[in-house]
Parts: structure tokens; sequence; C-alpha cells
């Protein structure tokens, strides 16, 4: 065990490949569906999206996936990022227990968005694209896109959910210095967006709404502009195994292997980006680390959702995919962790979680802003009220440690920074934050709704 409190790798560390998790996964996800058809999708469908290497890399079974040298040199701006012990955390909290994150937030927009981001900006400039649509909630991905776009000279829309539009403007004014558009979702400016409003004139917007509109504009563009996605499908989430290949060798500095690996979800990126290589290592290896995702009780997509074939998006323009899913209709309440308001998981992790070999706790919001409060006074570090949710988990863990006087190294995933969320610790400390779990009357309403697959 190494007396260190930073584990600090060197450039020539940066992984050279990133791992797929669908080659060793004994449980692969079921077939991604075609919309209109619900029949299975084929790659002329999912080119009107995406570049043809994505959507390679989408089905493919290979082990690891090169990263292309453009790649690699752009992510040593900010990889490899930093394994910090908490050794003030472990303190302050009097466990046995060995606390380690991983602080993606060192990258330059504030998250782990850009691993993928740039990823998928290069193959669409290397494709011959010119512009490129998203959508974002909280703001971390449309940052970490615009970018990306930015370094390679791409033109991008944002479509971003209206209650973190309102909420979070210094995201979108980081956006637009990068030279993004970016539209308050739902909008007047695509057919979809202006039927939302006609039904609700005073709609927050939900992830699904604004994925469906930078669908649309993207499908409609007669391939002038390509969409972008920032969680949920495999080749987003295999482009963030670096994070976990990074863990697995900062872990080895520290003279240390995790007992249990943490992360937020929303869709699923940061989670498997760090615990998709541990995963790994649990079945070809025989390790036994315990893989633990943790969500809001106001979209409990894991704990509470069902696990079936639903739409991407509301309007049903996107693939259908089986996932645990709280409908494709869901509109989530005002939470402040705009990034884990998706209605869907990523389809890898459903499958994975539905077979047992992960994990799945909800926790109250108000609970998350103490842990990230309490770490945030001892390791110094706001974190993102996504992030927020793996510190909840990860102190619960070493509190349970400290009951039972178990030593236990606990290892989560600090997936960005909450230097543009301080309204919403603002609305913590003043007492006016409102917990929220989304009642089990909703979800089966929402069931009705999904397609129905034979």
């Amino acid at each position: 065990m190494s007396e260190q409190t930073r584990f600090i790798l060197n450039e020539s560390d940066l992984p050279k490949q990133w791992y797929n998790v669908l080659a060793d996964s004994p449980v692969p996800p079921a077939p991604v569906l075609n919309p209109q058809t619900l029949e299975p999708i084929t790659p002329e469908f999912l080119s009107v999206l995406f570049p043809m290497e994505l959507i390679m890399q989408e089905i493919s079974t290979d082990r690891y996936i090169d990263i292309p040298e453009e790649v690699r040199e752009m992510y040593k701006l900010w990889r490899p990022t930093p394994l910090i012990r908490a050794r003030r955390l472990e303190k302050a909290l009097g466990t046995p227990a060995h606390i380690y994150y991983k602080y993606e937030g060192a990258s330059p927009s504030g998250s782990h968005k850009p691993n993928t981001a740039v990823a998928q900006a290069f193959y669409n400039k290397a494709a011959g694209v010119k512009a490129m649509t998203t959508e974002t909630g909280a703001g971390q991905w449309g940052s970490a896109l615009a970018m990306a776009c930015n370094f390679f000279d791409l033109d991008l829309e944002v479509y971003m959910v209206k209650v973190s539009y309102g909420l979070k403007p210094y995201r979108r004014i980081m956006m637009e210095s990068f030279g993004a558009k970016v539209f308050p979702s739902p909008t007047d400016a695509t057919n979809y967006g202006r039927s939302v409003l006609e039904e609700n004139p005073d709609s927050p917007g939900s992830l699904g709404i604004a994925i469906s509109e930078a669908v649309e504009v993207a499908a409609m563009s007669n391939g002038a502009k390509k969409y972008g996605l920032g969680s949920v499908l495999n080749h987003v989430l295999t482009h963030q195994s670096v994070i976990g290949e990074e863990a697995l060798k900062q872990m080895d500095m520290a003279d240390e292997y995790p007992d249990v690996v943490i992360g937020c979800v929303g869709g699923g990126s940061n989670f498997a980006g760090i615990a998709y290589p541990f995963l790994r290592e649990n079945l070809k290896n025989g390790q036994r680390t315990r893989l633990l995702a943790v969500e809001p009780t106001a979209t409990p997509s894991l704990t509470k959702g069902e696990y079936a074939f639903d739409y991407g998006d509301t309007a049903k323009m996107a693939p259908v995919v089986k996932m645990h899913t709280l409908g494709h209709g869901f509109v989530p309440p005002t939470i402040h962790a705009g990034g884990l308001r998706y209605h869907g998981m990523a389809p890898s992790l459903s499958a994975l979680f539905d077979a047992g070999l992960v994990d799945a706790v909800s926790v109250h919001q108000k609970t998350t802003f103490d842990a990230a409060l309490q770490f945030a006074r001892t390791e110094g570090i706001l974190a993102a009220p996504e992030s927020a949710h793996a510190i909840r988990a990860a102190i619960d863990e070493a509190l349970d440690a400290k009951a039972k006087d178990e030593k236990r190294v606990i290892l989560f995933n600090l997936s960005g920074h909450g230097h543009f969320d301080l309204a919403s610790y603002e609305t913590y400390l003043a007492g006016e934050l409102e917990d929220y779990a989304h009642p089990a009357e909703a979800i089966e309403k929402a069931t009705e709704e999904l397609p129905d697959i034979a």
C-alpha cells in the first residue's frame, strides 16, 4: 500500500485502445430496432445520423478498438487524469476504508464527456461532415462537443433542456464561446418542438424531447449534418473506457485493488467508462469487484424502471433499444442533476444489471448535496451534482465499512466539477432543495406506451 495521495501517469501511459465490453459480456444487448418498422436496424438507416466508422464501432464485438493518433494527441490536453486518495475524507468519516477517486473534472470542459466528444468530432470530420447537432441536459455534454467541434472546425447546434438552459446559463455561454448555437428545448424551430409547445407552452423539456429535436434536424438536413450522442450507445461507452484503463494502472501504483467501483448513472457513460474495464477483470481474470451504479430517486430507471424495448426519444425517431426505462414520454422533475434525467439506460449496462453483474442504488437529492459539501470541505473539490451521487454512495460504503470494522477499498469516478452549478448549491444552502421520488403509478402508466415487440 502506497503512502502517496495522488497517482499520476505519464503521457506514455495513455491507453492506445478503447475497450469494448460486448466482446466479453455474457449477456449482449438485444438487437437495435428501426423505430418505424420495429425490425432490426440497418447501417443504412443509422448512416443518416452517424458516420460509418462510428456505426461499425457500435456493432463491433472486437475487444479492443485502436484510438486514432490524432485523438490520442488531443487527449493529452488533459489525459491521463489523476487518481487521488481521499485521505481527509477518510479521516473525517473515521472509517477504515480507503477511498480513491478518478478526477475527470481535470478536462478542459470540466467532465468526462470530451473522451467521446473528441472521438466523435474526429470521425465526423474524417467522413467529410461539416456540421453536427446534439442535445444536452446539464450542459456537460454540450460543452464537450462544442469544444471538440471547434477543434475540428465543425459547426454545432445544441438543443439544451429548457429547465437547464435557465438554471445553468454559464454552460450555455461556454458552448457559445466555442462557437456553438444553443437553443432551449423544446423550441419552435423544429416540427417536434412546435408540437410539444402547442400541447404545453410551459414545458420544462426533457432529454427525450431534446434528442428528438436534434435527431430531426440531422435527419432532415439531406446529409449536411450528423448527430452526436453523449451517452447510452455502445460506441460512446467504449470511448469512455480510457477512464477505467488508466484507473487500473493507477490502482496498481497504489498497490491496492478496489472492492467496489462506483459511478453515477443517467445514460451510463461515465459509469461504464470506469467500471467496464474492471468488469473485464472480473469476467476474465477472476477478480470480484462490486460495480455500483448510483441514480437519483427522481429518475430511477435501473432501480424501478421496466426492462423492455423502448424508443430512445420522445418523438419515436431514434432507434428502439432494450433498456431499463421509465417510458419515452417521461418528463422529469426539475432536479438539479440535469445530466441524470434521461428516461432510459444504456442497453449494455441494462443487460449487465439484469444479469446481476452490476448493482444499482438510488439516492435522494438532499443527501446527495450533503455528501457533495462534505467532500468539498475535506477534499477541496466542488463536484457537479451528477458526480455527487457517486460521492454519496462512496461515503455510504465507507460508513458501512466503519460499522463493520472492515477494511474496504473504494474507487469512484468524480466525473466532473460543479463550477457552473453554483445556483444549485445556492438553492441547497438556502434550504430550498426538495426531494422527489418518481411514483410507481407513473412508471406503470408509462409502460403502457412501450412498443409492442414480440
